[in-house]
């Protein structure tokens, strides 16, 4: 790690140090969600909400591959940034080209999977007749990207372990201003359509990936992706996984509850799946702006941890909580009263819209706790804390989540009341994961800090 960087993690003041990390955290997770939006709103542009559903159902099996760069990126970042805050570069090192490896083998085998797979894949998601040629296409060419999909998300997070947060977040600039500057002219210029979507993003997410690999060439990281660098004894592979997969799980989750709720969403209509989408992306706004703020933590966390130091860990926590409390304020207001115009801007069908339009401002009742959830998981990964990190994991889109989502198409079988479990499964991991740091800080930090 360059001096800078430590000096930054160890010594800046509070303030400084916090916004160092995560401001380049937000404008990554900003563009990650032009990115997002960009497909949706151009293929919005062709009129056919159909095309708009379509999108929306092929998401799911996106998120698992990024789900499986985040097992790298984030179990990888916690383990590296405690090892360099204990001086073993050498194992950082070595965690390093383990997750390049590795997440490149995974992400070929991603990719034939989607290939071989692909008519069951598009019914699991909850395709339709009317949609189900255009899940299809958009898979068929997103699975090329799958290996580059999985090392982008990867190396974004592991760069800033080394306090490089302003490299991290070029990279993924750069792979998001492919993707949307192609998107109109894939889409809408060639007619490409849904294959113009995916096109865009293939070529967004191989941008991506080979600018963190040059990086990497250039020899400016005390990190490395060399071969003879890979390691998985030692501790390493079990210390990424340890925390990676508790981690991964909730993206995982995430895309299994999707899954789910666009099946039973389908049973209200096409357009409800359509407005559905919509809304979550909407709600997007929101959430990746204070998952920024999480992510940009937890390299500094990590560090305080690693050299025992407790009262400046504390610290951090403290300011960046308040910031996050105050941006989840900003961010829900903004939501809640901009809903009717976002949706607008996606979905053109008079029933889509209304049902976008109501998701929308069901989707974003959880806003106010958002920032502090986020928080609290990113402080508990960034601890080590393995099986706290494992339970607020599988109970955010798992244990509360999907009983909620069930319980709630039981008992009242409205497409409002299929939208209200998301934020009902928020407010209640809000309080689990408050929980949960008092006991990993507890047993894992607090008697032996400074």
């Amino acid at each position: 790690m360059q001096d800078k960087s430590v000096e930054i993690f160890r010594d800046a003041p509070i303030p400084k140090a916090v916004f160092v990390n995560i401001i380049p955290s937000i404008i990554s997770m900003i563009m990650v969600l032009v990115y997002n939006l960009a497909d949706t709103f151009f293929i919005g542009q062709t009129k056919n909400d159909y095309m708009v559903a379509a999108i929306s159902l092929g998401t799911p099996a996106f998120l698992l591959f990024m789900a499986i760069g985040m097992l790298f990126g984030i179990g990888g970042t916690s383990l590296i940034s405690r090892r360099l805050g204990q001086k073993r570069e050498a194992e950082a090192r070595n965690a390093s080209s383990f997750c390049f490896w590795t997440s490149l083998a995974v992400g070929v085998a991603g990719m034939l999977v989607i290939w071989i797979g692909n008519d069951w894949i598009a019914d699991i998601v909850g395709s339709s007749p009317a949609t189900a040629d255009y899940v299809k296409q958009y898979l068929n060419i997103i699975a090329v990207g799958v290996p580059f999909l999985i090392i982008s998300n990867a190396f974004s997070n592991i760069i800033r372990a080394e306090g490089h947060a302003s490299t991290a977040m070029f990279g993924m600039i750069l792979g998001n201003l492919v993707n949307i500057i192609l998107d109109p002219v894939m889409i809408l210029g060639f007619g490409w359509n849904v294959a113009g979507a995916a096109v865009a993003t293939v070529l967004g997410n191989i941008s991506s990936a080979f600018f963190y690999i040059f990086h990497f060439l250039r020899k400016n990281s005390l990190l490395s992706i060399g071969i003879r660098e890979y390691k998985a004894g030692d501790g390493i592979a079990m210390g990424i996984f340890a925390i990676g997969i508790p981690a991964s799980l909730n993206s995982i989750l995430l895309s299994t509850s999707n899954i789910l709720v666009n099946n039973l969403m389908k049973q209200h209509g096409d357009m409800a799946v359509a407005g559905l989408g919509v809304a979550m992306k909407v709600n997007m706004i929101a959430v990746m702006l204070l998952i920024g703020v999480g992510t940009g933590i937890q390299p500094l966390l990590g560090y305080c941890f690693g050299a025992g130091n407790r009262k400046r860990f504390l610290s951090v926590l403290r300011f960046s909580v308040c910031f996050a409390i105050l941006l989840s304020a900003v961010m829900t207001a903004v939501c809640y009263f901009g809903a009717g115009p976002m949706v607008s801007a996606f979905l053109t069908e008079k029933d889509a819209y209304s049902l976008g339009m109501q998701f929308a401002r069901v989707y974003i009742l959880s806003g106010p706790v958002l920032g502090i959830l986020f928080v609290m998981i990113n402080t508990i990964q960034a601890m080590g804390a393995a099986l706290p990190s494992l339970v607020l994991s599988v109970s955010r889109q798992g244990l509360f989540y999907i009983p909620v989502l069930f319980a709630f198409n039981a008992v009242f079988d409205t497409p409002r009341m299929l939208a209200m479990a998301q934020p009902f499964a928020d407010y209640m991991s809000t309080i689990t994961a408050f929980l949960l740091f008092l006991y990993a800080y507890r047993k894992y930090f607090a008697v032996k800090g400074k």
